[in-house]
């Protein structure tokens, strides 16, 4: 296949009206023709986002490559593509470390670093958008017709990196009518949902909808599904993107001060009180106040924030005149505010007021291989964090972090990474080799997050025998039925219930009744 060849093939997905998850496959479609074209064991398509590349599409890469970022000053490769034009070569005695050595998977024993390496900087509009590299394990596998062949593919690359680009605004536009430069402009670190699972797409899908709807958001899910980061991307793609984002934790204020510390007070409201205070509602004016655990906040409390939501004014503890205030509300909790409103430790009034858009956030265990893509993100963090020259997963450690249920979601495992990366120092791995965490280092044997073993036929027989009605035998083998579907998807529960035909909600209320879920 010769360079002008490559050019037909890109030709349908440039001019298609493609769906969002088909124009992303359009750019992994073209690094896998590279990588088909030059024979090579990997290549990755890089976005420039401020002093990161941030992987777009990849093939021939570990599963937990397209999840990290890397840091130029932390990989000399990689910013001298960036600075210089045209193709940059790097053969196998260069004493320059490469950002993917040890990432290349397929290679039983020890992980094998690059040995050639190959790219070039790409320029959408006249700036700079990224590069494109490419890696091999043999030596002198990028030789000078392989350097021309890749200079002569620059147009079709970068027409492919465009044409996804100007989708991606149209679709901002779109959505946001107005805050589309925020949502074209480079994601920031703190603020970005990374995931591909079908979940993690239709709550990104709901957050861009409903940013600049100026509706209150109530955003449900466990501890540590990353809450925070949806309401950071609520405000950033909303109209008031350039006003406060002011973040109060409802848990941790004090029933005495709680008042206060939302509405203001005026000088001598209380003890102590020697001068006038804004409040958090006041700070946020014209922006977005994110109240965080708002099942917490005391009932006294709940009337006055109901009054405010519906009339858009406060009254400073200890002041006579009300206030206006231009304030969008985005709440959330890790309970179940239905429940607290039936017992009456919630106001019925307060929750509807709040949960005009409701958005459940999946939990981790139910997103897939997305855990492979944050483990990635976690694994460059460390790595750069302890120096290291190359932090990777060996396959059997994969296979854990797929199987474990993540009571604690993605804050989990986070500590889960760095604290394994931090063994592997403690106990003597060579910071100038690759190093490569097992699944001893990860301490994932807790009860409580394991996933359950699947039973065999045997078991399942004996367990569920002898059914003596007709109701009986029909839910043995819907237990079977989801025991089999949770096993093939590595207890993934929202794919198991895709293959069941089933809602992710109605297959977890069936394995309640049939005693597959306390």
């Amino acid at each position: 296949m010769t360079p002008s060849s490559l050019h037909p093939l890109l030709l349908p997905d440039l001019v298609a009206d493609l769906p969002v998850a088909v124009r992303l496959q359009r750019l992994q479609r073209l690094v896998g023709s590279l990588r088909a074209h030059f024979g090579c064991g990997a290549v990755a398509l890089l976005k420039l986002d401020g002093d990161h590349l941030r992987p777009v599409a990849m093939a021939g890469l570990a599963s937990d490559a397209l999840g990290r970022r890397f840091r130029l000053a932390d990989h000399p490769r990689l910013q001298a593509i960036v600075r210089q034009r045209g193709v940059t070569c790097f053969h196998h005695d260069s004493p320059l470390p490469d950002p993917y050595d040890g990432l290349i998977p397929g290679h039983p024993g020890a992980p094998v670093p690059v040995h050639d390496c190959m790219g070039m900087a790409l320029d959408v509009e006249g700036e700079r958008w990224g590069v494109v590299t490419l890696d091999s394990l043999q030596v002198g596998a990028f030789d000078a017709q392989a350097r021309r062949d890749l200079g002569e593919l620059a147009c079709a690359i970068e027409a492919a990196v465009r044409v996804t680009r100007l989708e991606a605004e149209i679709r901002a536009l779109r959505v946001s009518n107005g805050a589309a430069r925020a949502a074209t402009g480079a994601p920031r670190e703190e603020s970005e949902l990374l995931g591909q699972s079908v979940a993690i797409t239709q709550l990104l899908r709901e957050l861009d909808g409903v940013a600049d709807a100026e509706l209150p958001v109530l955003l449900l899910g466990e501890t540590g599904v990353g809450k925070e980061l949806c309401a950071h991307r609520l405000h950033r793609l909303s109209r008031r993107a350039g006003k406060p984002l002011v973040h109060v934790n409802c848990a941790a204020l004090p029933e005495s001060l709680a008042e206060s510390e939302l509405f203001g007070h005026a000088r001598g409201a209380f003890s102590g009180a020697v001068s006038e205070r804004p409040g958090r509602f006041e700070a946020a004016d014209g922006g977005t106040l994110f109240l965080d655990e708002v099942g917490e906040l005391p009932l006294a409390i709940q009337a006055k924030l109901l009054r405010t939501l519906q009339n858009g004014e406060i009254q400073r503890l200890g002041a006579d005149q009300p206030r206006r205030v231009n304030v969008r509300v985005i709440a959330a909790t890790n309970r179940c505010l239905r429940a607290h409103v039936r017992d009456g430790t919630f106001r019925a009034d307060l929750y509807h007021r709040l949960s005009v858009y409701p958005l459940q956030i999946a939990p981790l265990r139910e997103r897939g291989n997305d855990v492979l893509l944050l483990a990635g993100r976690f694994l460059e963090l460390n790595r750069a964090r302890l120096g290291l020259r190359s932090l990777r997963l060996s396959g059997d450690a994969e296979d854990a972090l797929r199987r474990y249920r993540w009571p604690g979601n993605v804050r989990e495992l986070e500590h889960v990474i760095s604290r394994a990366a931090l063994k592997a120092v403690i106990r003597g791995a060579d910071r100038r080799q690759i190093v490569t965490l097992e699944p001893g280092m990860l301490d994932l044997d807790g009860a409580d997050g394991l996933a359950p073993p699947a039973a065999t036929d045997q078991q399942t027989r004996t367990s569920d025998a002898p059914p003596a009605t007709l109701q009986q035998r029909v839910e043995s083998c819907q237990r079977q039925a989801i025991r089999q579907a949770l096993d093939a998807h590595h207890g993934n529960w929202a794919a198991s219930a895709r293959q069941l035909g089933l809602n992710a909600s109605n297959l977890h209320k069936l394995a309640r009744r049939v005693g597959l879920k306390a």
